[in-house]
C-alpha cells in the first residue's frame, strides 16, 4: 500500500487529478451561465457534466503512465534506473481501481447527500393503473385581471377582457388552456405559481390587469414561466373602446409565439373577427357575459338582451342569448314561452354567423337541453370540439349525451378530457364521480368523491353523493357520519335527498322533518323562484306518512297538487312535474291517478331514448307499483332495474327501504335482495 501511494505520488497522478476537478467546475460554471444566458435546455448542462465525469477517470489513467515534461508528453519512467515503464498485470488492476474509485466519488458528490431520488408527487399520487400526465410545454392558465379602473363597477369588465382573451386562445389547438372555471377563484397575482400550475395541469400562467377611464383602456399582460417565474413576454397595450377586440386577438397570437405553437391560417381569421362595433352593446354583453360565468341566467338575461337590441348584428351576443334561453329550459322552465324565446335567439345567431364556434356551441345547447336530440347534439357538440379544441364545455356535454344514450365508457372518458380541461371545476368532479354511482361502480365513485373532497371539504353536493354511495351499500352507519353536521341549502339538492333517504332506511323521521321544514322556509324567503317546493313538500309528505302522521302528510300532498297542476298546464312536458305529480297521488292513496302519471313519465321519456332519465322513471313506476302491492309488476320491473345503470335500486336499498315492505315475502323478490348488482 505504501508502495502505491508513492507511485501515485511520484507519477503526479493526484495533482492531475486534482487539477483536472478545478478546470471541469470552471467549465461547468461557464456551460451553466450559457444554458441560462442563451435560454438552453437542461440537457446542455448535464451533457457537459457527463462529458467531465467520463473525461476524469481516462485523465487519471493516462497519469500513471505518461507525464507532461518540457520536451512534451512522454512514457513515465521507473524509480532509480531511468528505464521507461513497461505496464504489467499489477499496473493495469491498480489503475482499473483508482479510476473505478473516483468515479464513485465523483457520482456520490454530484448526488445530494441523505436524500432519496426526486420523485414527482404526480406520480405518487396518481392510481398505479393511471401514470403521471406531462405538462406539455404550450400549455397556458389564464388568472383573473386586477381591475385598475377607479371605478370599482367596472370589475365585470376586467372579468369580460380575460375571458375574451381565454376563448380566443382556447381557439388555437396546439396550446392546452385550462378553462375559466377552474381559475375563477384565484388571485390575480398569486404567490405559489408553481403550486397553482401544478394544480392546473400548465407550464405557464398568463396574469394581466385592465384599468377603464372613459372610452380608453389599458391591458397589462404578462407571460410567465410558472417553474422558474421568469417572464417570458409582456406588453402594455392602450386602446379606445371600440378598438379593443384587436388587442385581445394580438395577445393570443402573441402568447402563441411565445410557447412556440403554431396558429393556423384558419385560426387567425377566426381571432381576428370583431364581435360588434357598438360599445354601448359590447359593455351590455360582457355584463351579461358575467352572469353567465356564475350560472346565474335569470340575471344574464336582461343585459344580453339589451346588447342585441343596441347593435341586432351581434351574432355572438344572440349565441350566449340562446344558450340563455335553452339552460332555463333545462332548468326546469319547459314554458312554450321559452321554447319560442329560444329558438328566436338562435336563428338571429345562425343567420348572421353560422360558422362561428360560439353560434355552433349554442346550436349543440339547443339541440340537447331543448329538442332533446341527442343524435343531432352529438354531430354538433364534436363539430365544436374540433374547431375549440380547449372547451371544457364542449367535451363534458359530450360525455353527459354519452350517458343519456348509453355509451357508459365513452362517458367516462369524456368527462376525464373535460377535468383534464378544468381540472379545478367542482361540477367536472361531480359529474365524473356521478357517473362511476349511476355505473353501480361504487369503489370508483367512492375514489373520485374523495380525491375532490380533498380540495374542496366543504362542497355540499359531493358530501351528499358520498353518503348516496353509502346508502348504496347499505352502509347506513358510515352516512350517518358523513351528514353529521351537514347544514342544508336551497342549491343543496344532493344531500337534502340524502338525509331524506337516511331518514327513511333508518325509519327515524323527526330529525329530517325538522332539517327539511328548515329549507321551505328558505326557499319561501327566497321567492320560490321554481318548482323545488314541491320537492321539499314531496319529502315532507312522505316522511309524515311513515311516521304514522296522515292527516300532516296530506296536507303536504295537497300543496303539491295545488301548485303542480297548473304549473303542468304551462309545461306539459315536463318529465320532473309528472314524476312528482305521480308520487304525489301515490302517497295520497289514488292508484290510478298514480299510475296515469307515472306510465305518462316512462312513455314520455323511455330508456330507449334515454338510458339516464329513462331508468329513473322507470323506477319511479316499480316504486308505486311496489307500494299497491302489485307483485307481478313490480317485481319483474325491479329486476330489470338492477341490471341498468342508473336504475336507482340496488340490494341494500331494497332491503332497507319500506316502499318495497308490501314485496317482502315473495321468494321472487327476497332473491333479488342477495343479487350482486355491481359490475
Amino acid at each position: 500500500m505504501q508502495r502505491f501511494l508513492s507511485e501515485l505520488q511520484r507519477r503526479k497522478v493526484l495533482r492531475i487529478a486534482s487539477g483536472y476537478v478545478v478546470a471541469g467546475w470552471i467549465i461547468l460554471q461557464v456551460a451553466l451561465s450559457l444554458q441560462t444566458a442563451m435560454s438552453l435546455s437542461t440537457a446542455f448542462g448535464s451533457f457537459v457534466l457527463g462529458l467531465l465525469v467520463i473525461g476524469f477517470p481516462i485523465a487519471v489513467v493516462a497519469s500513471w503512465f505518461f507525464e507532461i515534461t518540457p520536451e512534451g508528453i512522454k512514457r513515465t519512467v521507473a524509480s532509480g534506473d531511468g528505464a521507461l515503464v513497461k505496464p504489467q498485470t499489477g499496473d493495469f488492476i491498480l489503475a482499473g481501481m483508482l479510476a473505478l474509485v473516483v468515479v464513485v466519488a465523483v457520482v456520490q458528490m454530484a448526488s445530494p447527500r441523505g436524500e432519496a431520488p426526486v420523485v414527482s408527487t404526480e406520480a405518487v399520487a396518481a392510481p398505479k393503473s393511471e401514470p403521471a400526465v406531462e405538462i406539455p410545454e404550450a400549455s397556458v392558465a389564464v388568472l383573473p385581471f386586477e381591475n385598475l379602473s377607479a371605478d370599482k363597477d367596472n370589475a365585470f369588465f376586467a372579468a369580460g377582457i380575460q375571458d375574451e382573451i381565454l376563448t380566443r386562445l382556447a381557439k388555437i389547438g396546439s396550446l392546452k388552456v385550462i378553462s375559466r372555471t377552474s381559475t375563477a377563484h384565484l388571485a390575480s397575482r398569486p404567490e405559489n405559481l408553481p403550486e397553482i400550475a401544478r394544480q392546473l395541469g400548465v407550464a405557464n400562467i398568463l396574469e394581466g390587469s385592465v384599468q377603464r377611464q372613459g372610452d380608453s383602456v389599458r391591458v397589462n399582460v404578462q407571460l410567465i414561466e410558472a417553474a422558474t417565474d421568469g417572464h417570458l413576454w409582456a406588453e402594455i397595450y392602450d386602446r379606445k373602446l371600440d378598438n379593443i377586440f384587436s388587442v385581445q386577438s394580438e395577445i393570443a397570437i402573441a402568447i402563441a409565439e411565445a410557447l412556440s405553437a403554431k396558429v393556423t391560417g384558419s385560426e387567425k381569421k377566426a381571432l381576428a373577427v370583431a364581435p360588434t362595433n357598438n360599445p354601448a352593446a359590447y359593455d351590455a354583453y360582457l355584463r351579461g357575459l358575467a352572469f353567465v360565468r356564475k350560472y346565474e341566467y335569470f340575471n344574464a338575461e336582461r343585459p344580453l338582451q339589451q346588447a342585441v337590441k343596441l347593435d341586432p348584428d351581434f351574432a355572438i351576443a344572440w349565441a350566449v342569448l340562446a344558450k340563455v334561453h335553452a339552460a332555463l329550459f333545462h332548468e326546469g322552465d319547459r314554458a312554450d314561452a321559452r321554447r319560442a324565446a329560444a329558438r328566436t335567439a338562435l336563428d338571429s345567431a345562425l343567420r348572421l354567423q353560422p360558422d362561428l364556434a360560439e353560434v355552433l356551441l349554442a346550436q349543440a345547447y339547443h339541440q340537447y337541453w331543448v329538442e332533446r336530440d341527442f343524435p343531432g347534439a352529438r354531430r354538433r357538440f364534436e363539430l365544436v370540439y374540433a374547431k375549440w379544441p380547449n372547451n371544457g364545455d364542449a367535451a363534458a356535454a359530450l360525455g353527459f349525451i354519452a350517458r343519456r344514450q348509453g355509451r357508459w365508457d365513452q362517458a367516462k372518458a369524456y368527462l376525464k378530457q373535460a377535468i383534464a380541461l378544468d381540472p379545478l371545476s367542482q361540477e367536472s368532479r361531480m359529474d365524473e364521480a356521478a357517473t362511476h354511482f349511476y355505473m353501480r361502480d361504487f369503489t370508483a365513485a367512492q375514489h373520485r368523491i374523495d380525491e375532490a373532497l380533498n380540495i374542496w371539504p366543504d362542497y355540499f353536493w359531493l358530501i351528499g353523493l358520498k353518503a348516496q354511495v353509502h346508502q348504496s351499500l347499505g352502509q347506513l352507519d358510515q352516512a350517518d357520519e358523513t351528514l353529521k353536521g351537514i347544514r342544508l341549502d336551497l342549491l343543496d339538492y344532493t344531500s337534502i335527498e340524502a338525509v331524506f333517504l337516511q331518514a327513511v332506511y333508518r325509519r327515524r323521521y323527526a330529525d329530517a322533518i325538522s332539517a327539511i321544514q328548515g329549507v321551505l322556509a328558505l326557499d319561501k324567503a327566497a321567492g320560490s323562484l321554481d318548482t323545488l317546493s314541491s320537492t321539499l313538500n314531496l319529502y315532507l309528505g312522505d316522511l309524515r306518512r311513515l311516521s304514522g302522521d296522515a292527516a300532516g302528510a296530506r296536507a303536504h300532498y295537497i300543496l303539491i297538487r295545488d301548485e303542480l297542476l297548473p304549473e303542468l298546464k304551462r309545461q306539459p312536458g315536463n318529465p320532473e312535474i309528472i314524476n312528482r305529480l305521480a308520487l304525489m297521488y301515490c302517497g295520497l292513496g289514488e292508484r290510478e291517478l298514480a299510475m296515469r302519471y307515472a306510465d305518462q313519465l316512462v312513455n314520455l321519456v323511455p330508456v330507449s331514448k334515454d338510458a339516464l332519465a329513462g331508468a329513473t322513471w322507470e323506477g319511479t313506476r316499480a316504486r308505486i307499483w311496489a307500494r299497491f302491492g302489485d307483485r307481478e309488476r313490480a317485481i319483474p320491473a325491479i329486476a330489470r332495474l338492477l341490471k341498468l345503470p342508473s336504475g336507482i335500486p340496488t340490494p341494500a336499498i331494497l332491503r332497507l327501504h319500506p316502499d318495497f315492505d308490501k314485496l317482502r315475502g315473495d321468494a321472487r323478490f327476497e332473491a333479488l335482495l342477495v343479487e350482486d348488482s355491481e359490475p
